[in-house]
């Protein structure tokens, strides 16, 4: 009889500890709400969810954050940013997920969403949907950031994760010091626009760059013996600068390979008027690339199938690039676009096309996020992977 009541109430428990809480903040807490964010924080435990109300002609809560659980915040109205005026802090700890989606931070500079410090013991994790930004800087040991659909008035500076379909000032992948607590998956910054540029400086991880559309990719540091990706972008500088629009100067002494592949591109001729500019550290293969430009390479590196002096058109309003890029790509079947075509060099080629990430009229349907459609079976099954979230 005592074995069966232990069993029952071990059942109640973990009955009682699967399901959590729905907590609400409403202007003037209204409705028995909480009338600050802060005040929901501090009420939650960890795997709640905070629900919150967009004040009236988009008014903000006036209030500083920091997030010290693991916590989804979302908007009680579908499609409508909550505005939330003053610093997001998140403090890391080991297995902490912290969800937000639908977050407007306002047109302030000196408001941003920070991680606090490293992670210790594990990896915190930051996921942000549809949101609207100032800056996001997280690039701090054992964090893993995924971004998504948002806009960024200036940077995002991240350690790990997967960066897909922003609009940002710039993206830069570097942390303030080496991972103890290491990811299982890549960096992957898929399907962004860029005003500047993709800078990488992580030494601990593999890195893929697809789909971008960009003024330039920048490479300071990889990860020793790694393979790292830099396929279907888009270069666009009208305005010219002292390095190539694919600079690679490795500063940290690590060597490894960089693919550079399938990419459209046309700068103005500065300081240097290198396509490709390597400093000779790490092992580069360059491919099937088309430049309006004159094809110059400045650096070692195996090359093959690249084209300068192509005719192309670039908008950098509406992210568009037109003329011989189309079927320039790589013609093996791994490339192809998505209609099964021969590659198309630039963002809208290949797999992760930015017509995943960038739908003609998304409206209020969901986002794709992450796309994987392998082109060939050698055996078994074919997974097809991807996923999304709600505007």
């Amino acid at each position: 009889m005592t074995k069966q009541l232990l069993i029952v109430a071990f059942a109640g428990l973990s009955s009682t500890m699967a399901f959590a809480a729905d907590l609400y903040v409403r202007n003037g807490g209204t409705g028995g709400a909480y009338s600050t964010v802060s005040a929901a924080i501090t009420a939650a435990s960890d795997g709640d969810r905070i629900i919150i109300q967009p004040k009236i002609n988009g008014s903000a809560y006036v209030e500083n954050i920091t997030i010290n659980k693991s916590l989804t915040f979302v908007s009680e109205t579908n499609y409508n940013k909550y505005f939330i005026q003053g610093t997001i802090t998140i403090n890391p700890a080991a297995g902490r997920v912290v969800t937000i989606s639908n977050l407007s931070s306002g047109d302030y500079s000196i408001y941003g969403l920070v991680a606090s410090g490293p992670t210790t013991g594990g990896r915190t994790t930051i996921n942000l949907y549809n949101c609207y930004l100032n800056k996001v800087i997280t690039n701090q040991a054992n964090t893993t950031t995924n971004i998504s659909g948002s806009s960024v008035l200036g940077e995002i500076s991240f350690s790990h994760g997967r960066v897909t379909a922003n609009k940002a000032q710039s993206i830069y992948a570097n942390s303030t010091a080496a991972d103890t607590s290491l990811a299982t998956s890549d960096i992957e910054v898929y399907g962004n626009a860029t005003s500047f540029g993709l800078s990488h400086s992580q030494s601990n991880y593999n890195f893929k760059f697809y789909n971008n559309f960009c003024r330039g990719v920048f490479v300071y540091a990889i990860k020793t013996g790694s393979n790292n990706e830099i396929i279907n972008n888009t270069i666009y500088d009208p305005y010219g600068g002292d390095i190539a629009p694919f600079f690679i100067k490795l500063n940290n002494g690590n060597t490894g390979n960089i693919s550079i592949m399938n990419n459209a591109a046309s700068f103005v001729s500065a300081v240097t008027d290198a396509c490709i500019s390597n400093n000779n550290i790490a092992t580069v293969t360059a491919s099937y690339n088309v430049f309006t430009n004159p094809f110059v390479t400045q650096g070692a590196m195996t090359q093959s199938n690249n084209s300068g002096g192509v005719n192309m058109n670039f908008n950098e309003t509406a992210f568009t690039v037109t003329g011989m890029n189309v079927n320039a790509g790589n013609p093996d079947v791994n490339y192809t676009d998505l209609d099964l075509t021969r590659n198309d060099a630039g963002h809208y080629g290949g797999s992760n096309s930015w017509t995943n990430y960038w739908p003609a009229d998304s409206g209020a349907r969901p986002q794709v996020n992450y796309m994987l459609t392998p082109r060939t079976i050698s055996s078994g099954t074919l997974n097809i992977s991807g996923s999304g979230f709600s505007k």
